[in-house]
């Protein structure tokens, strides 16, 4: 009898081990960052000056005004501070 489950044990780990990778790739709730993008554009957390990444074009919210988001600059990069700066920061239009 033992040797009935190993085809299903062997068949779940088989699955189980391929369906962990892409789930952990898929889930969208944890951050990321884009550090080739961040240096190429010398990101900092603190802003420069009157420079802030929440007065930029380029800047795109979080859920508040103090949260963590996003930048049209630096795809996938989801940790990007209101107070942060960068060299390509463009004053918002008004």
């Amino acid at each position: 009898m033992p040797n009935a489950a190993l085809p299903s044990r062997r068949r779940f780990i088989r699955i189980g081990s391929l369906a962990i990778p892409l789930l952990a790739m898929a889930n969208p709730s944890w951050p990321a960052t884009n550090a080739e993008m961040r240096k190429a554009l010398k990101y900092q957390n603190t802003p420069n000056g009157d420079k802030a990444c929440a007065a930029c074009a380029q800047f795109i919210p979080g859920k508040t005004a103090t949260s963590l988001g996003g930048c049209k600059l630096m795809p996938g990069d989801t940790e990007i501070s209101p107070h942060g700066y960068c060299t390509a920061w463009t004053a918002k239009s008004t």
